[in-house]
C-alpha cells in the first residue's frame, strides 16, 4: 500500500466515494456529483500547499492508477481554537483488507515523525462499526457520543481522539517467513 496526495484526476474517486448511497449512509446520505470537481480541485491545492494531508490510497504501488480510498487529516476552527481532524473511506471492493487501517496509521506516524497537528480527533457515525474499530485499534481514545455537521447534515457519531506523539500503538509484527 502506499499514500499519495489527491490530484484534480481524482474525481471519479471521490465521486464513486461520496455520491454512493452505501458509502455516504453514515454521513447523511450521498453528496450530489456537481461541484465534485470543485471539491478535489481544493483539496488538491491545499495538499500541495501543505495545508492539509488529503491522501488517496493506492493498494498496489504496481497499479498507481487503482484506487482504494482516501484517507485525510486537516485542521478547522471548532469556535474555541483548531481542531486536528481525520477521516477515511475506503470504496467497497477493498473493505476488510485493512487498508483503512493501514492508512490511517501510516497518517498518524507521519504526524508523529512531523510533530504537527497535535491531538487529532476521529468522529465516525455511532453505526460505523469498521470505523469505529479503527479508532480502537490504532490507539484512540473514545471521548463522547455527540451530534456533528457534515455537509449541512447533522450525524450521530463516536468522538474519539489520540495524541500521534504519545498514544499510537505499536503496528502489528508481520509473521515471520
Amino acid at each position: 500500500m502506499r499514500l499519495r496526495d489527491v490530484t484534480p484526476d481524482d474525481v471519479d474517486a471521490y465521486v464513486r466515494m461520496r455520491c454512493d448511497p452505501d458509502m455516504m449512509a453514515g454521513l447523511g446520505g450521498p453528496l450530489p456529483p456537481e461541484g465534485m470537481a470543485d471539491r478535489v480541485a481544493r483539496d488538491a491545492e491545499q495538499a500541495a500547499a501543505g495545508l492539509a494531508w488529503y491522501k488517496m490510497i493506492v493498494p498496489d504501488p504496481g497499479s498507481p492508477g487503482v484506487v482504494a480510498g482516501t484517507v485525510a487529516l486537516w485542521s478547522h476552527d471548532a469556535g474555541d481554537g483548531p481542531f486536528s481532524e481525520i477521516g477515511w473511506m475506503v470504496l467497497p471492493e477493498f473493505q476488510g483488507r485493512g487498508l483503512g487501517k493501514r492508512a490511517v496509521r501510516a497518517v498518524l506516524e507521519q504526524a508523529r515523525d512531523a510533530d504537527r497537528w497535535g491531538l487529532v480527533h476521529a468522529l465516525p457515525a455511532t453505526d460505523n462499526a469498521a470505523s469505529n474499530g479503527i479508532c480502537r485499534s490504532v490507539g484512540f481514545r473514545f471521548r463522547e457520543r455527540l451530534d456533528v455537521t457534515f455537509a449541512g447534515r447533522t450525524i450521530r457519531s463516536d468522538h474519539w481522539t489520540i495524541d500521534p506523539r504519545t498514544e499510537l500503538t505499536a503496528a502489528p509484527r508481520e509473521p515471520a517467513a
